[in-house]
C-alpha cells in the first residue's frame, strides 16, 4: 500500500476518508505548537480572544526546531510527546483545527473530541528530526516569538510522512495493531 498525498488544507470529505493505520505524505501550510505555545492559545481562546493566526481547517505539528544551520530552513523537527497537550486540544478541536502530527497516545477525551470534530491524529516517527526537517520548505514565527524554539512557526511542507493514528471516525491504530498482533500472536 502506497502512501496516501494529502494537500492541505484538506475538504472535510478529503478527511473523512482518512483510515487509522494509513501512511500519509502531507502538502501545504501546517503550524507548529508545544507546550508553552498551547498553554497561550488556550488562555485567550478561553477568554474569548484572538489569537495570530486561524485554526480553521490547521494542522498543528507537536514540535519545537532547533535552530536551522546556514543553508537550512530550519533546524531538526522531530514530534515531541502529544499527551502533553491534551488539556488544551478539545478547545482547540472547537475552534477549526483539523489535525494534529505528533508521538504517542492521547487520552480518551480527546479521541472523543476527534471524532466529534472530525478531525485525524496523525504521528510522525521520533528520533527522525533531521530527515524531517528535510520535508520542511520554508518556516517563519507567526506567533509568541518570546518563546524561541517554542513559538509558532507556519510551515511550508513538502511529502512530509505521517501515520494516520486516529481517524475521524474515532478509530485509533494504536489499539487496532495491539489487538492484531494479539490474534497473530494467539496462532502460534
Amino acid at each position: 500500500m502506497g502512501k496516501k498525498q494529502l494537500s492541505l488544507p484538506l475538504s472535510p470529505e478529503e478527511l473523512a476518508t482518512l483510515r487509522a493505520g494509513e501512511q500519509v505524505e502531507l502538502t501545504g501550510l501546517i503550524y507548529t505548537a508545544r507546550d508553552a505555545a498551547h498553554k497561550k492559545i488556550y488562555a485567550r481562546l478561553s477568554q474569548q480572544e484572538t489569537i495570530p493566526f486561524s485554526l480553521e481547517n490547521a494542522f498543528i505539528y507537536y514540535v519545537g526546531p532547533t535552530p536551522a544551520k546556514p543553508d537550512q530552513v530550519i533546524g531538526s523537527a522531530g514530534p515531541t510527546t502529544s499527551s502533553r497537550m491534551d488539556k488544551y486540544t478539545p478547545l482547540l478541536l472547537e475552534h477549526g483545527l483539523k489535525g494534529m502530527i505528533g508521538k504517542g497516545y492521547r487520552n480518551e477525551e480527546v479521541k472523543e473530541s476527534i471524532k466529534t470534530n472530525k478531525a485525524v491524529y496523525l504521528a510522525a516517527i521520533g528520533g527522525s528530526g533531521a530527515l524531517l526537517s528535510r520535508a520542511i520548505r520554508e518556516a517563519e514565527v507567526v506567533a509568541f516569538p518570546e518563546l524561541g524554539t517554542e513559538a509558532v512557526y507556519r510551515l511550508t511542507v513538502e511529502h512530509f510522512p505521517a501515520t494516520v493514528i486516529i481517524d475521524s471516525l474515532g478509530n485509533d491504530w494504536y489499539i487496532q495493531a495491539r489487538e492484531k498482533f494479539q490474534q497473530e500472536r494467539s496462532k502460534l
